[in-house]
């Protein structure tokens, strides 16, 4: 049982470890820039498209006010939203909450 700790111990300090950034640029520069109007306040807007109406939680893009569901939603349109066009930062729209999610470096702000 010692050998295979320390073996597991030689093969982790082999791993190089990487630092994580302590700020985040897209978050930052969304905290200076003039926020968009919601596209569809209060509905996922690909939801709306598709005649559904089942999410979790609505997030607006920063970028461009598109409102998408999120994550924990069954079609995840948020998260679809920043693969389709790389736009790094959304916001949760519920009553209540004021956070942004940066897509690009995992990092909650």
């Amino acid at each position: 049982m010692l050998r295979r700790s320390r073996e597991r111990e030689a093969r982790t300090s082999e791993v190089p470890k990487t630092k994580v950034p302590e700020t985040c640029e897209h978050l930052e520069a969304a905290i200076d820039a003039a926020e968009p109007n919601p596209s569809t306040p209060g509905h996922c807007e690909d939801c709306k498209e598709d005649g559904k109406d089942a999410w979790a939680h609505l997030r607006m893009c920063l970028t461009c006010g598109h409102v998408g569901c999120c994550d924990s939603s069954p079609h995840q349109h948020a998260s679809g939203h920043f693969e389709q066009t790389g736009h790094p930062v959304m916001r949760s729209v519920e009553p209540g909450e004021n956070w942004r999610w940066c897509y690009i470096d995992a990092r909650v702000g």
